[in-house]
């Protein structure tokens, strides 16, 4: 591009020079060009970006493009998200159908009788009956009664020592009121009447949520996590061998108490999620 030599002199000797109109525009808005077809941008995007097609930014305010990840989910940070959602409800649904069988003296539940006269005697009358103990009440409620303090005095926090006491209140609450409808007759070593109904298990229950709770609490390892589902396979065993329970009220008891402790869990981790304040 041939350049007007300028003449050389002083700024007060320079002739006004008037603009000049130049035809054409700039190789990158020529027809045929790369990114051309916009007098204004030389990336072929609008001037504007549309209303419409503006991106939100966090929490739904107007905010940057390429778009920012929305506000962080209950279980944000939590491993197996879908898993999370779906195991609550395949113990429900499992509960129900357990539940249905044994209130309709169904098939399923004459096997179970059948299996739990077989296994009681099986195991040394002293070693299953300390097993049972440990979901006594008198046992499993200081056990999480510790875990509550001990984490509201690391944390700071009474919101997840508060699910988790809220768990533990609920498994009374609906124990007793299924135990009273479904009115199972216990195994032979119990005293016939001596309670209103065996199904589902209170004491499986309350190991179940107690212990599960006091590890949820204090920790996220999964070893911890693991030795605490081996003790309640334990506890559940117990109570078979000893001839306090049938072997389906442990497993509708556990299958209650898995949903109270995902709600116990999923408020923990909701509160620790970034972004949201916890008290």
């Amino acid at each position: 591009m041939n350049a007007t030599p300028r003449p050389q002199g002083t700024a007060g000797d320079a002739a006004p020079v008037l603009p000049q109109c130049r035809t054409g525009r700039a190789f990158a808005h020529t027809t045929g060009a790369t990114g051309s077809g916009d007098p204004h941008r030389s990336d072929g995007r609008p001037p504007q970006t549309p209303r419409g097609a503006r991106h939100t930014g966090r929490y739904g305010g107007l905010g940057t493009s390429p778009p920012v990840p929305g506000p962080p989910t209950p279980f944000t940070g939590f491993p197996g998200f879908r898993a999370a959602i779906a195991l609550p409800a395949l113990c429900a649904a499992l509960f129900a159908l357990i539940a249905w069988q044994v209130a309709a003296h169904g098939p399923l539940r004459g096997l179970d009788e059948r299996l739990g006269r077989a296994a009681v005697g099986t195991a040394p009358r002293a070693l299953a009956e300390l097993l049972a103990d440990l979901g006594n009440t008198t046992v499993a409620l200081p056990v999480l009664g510790a875990a509550i303090a001990v984490a509201a005095l690391r944390h700071r926090r009474w919101a997840p020592p508060l699910a988790a006491a809220l768990a533990m209140a609920a498994v009374p609450a609906l124990v007793v009121p299924l135990k009273t409808w479904i009115a199972r007759p216990g195994p032979p070593a119990m005293t016939p009447g001596a309670h209103d109904g065996f199904f589902p298990s209170g004491h499986a229950a309350t190991a179940a949520v107690a212990y599960g709770a006091a590890v949820l609490l204090l920790t996220r390892s999964r070893w911890w996590l693991s030795a605490c589902a081996l003790l309640n396979a334990a506890v559940g065993a117990g109570l078979v061998l000893r001839g306090y329970h049938w072997p389906l009220d442990v497993a509708g008891a556990w299958c209650l108490s898995v949903p109270l402790l995902c709600a116990a869990a999923r408020f923990r981790v909701s509160c620790r999620s970034p972004g949201r304040p916890c008290p």
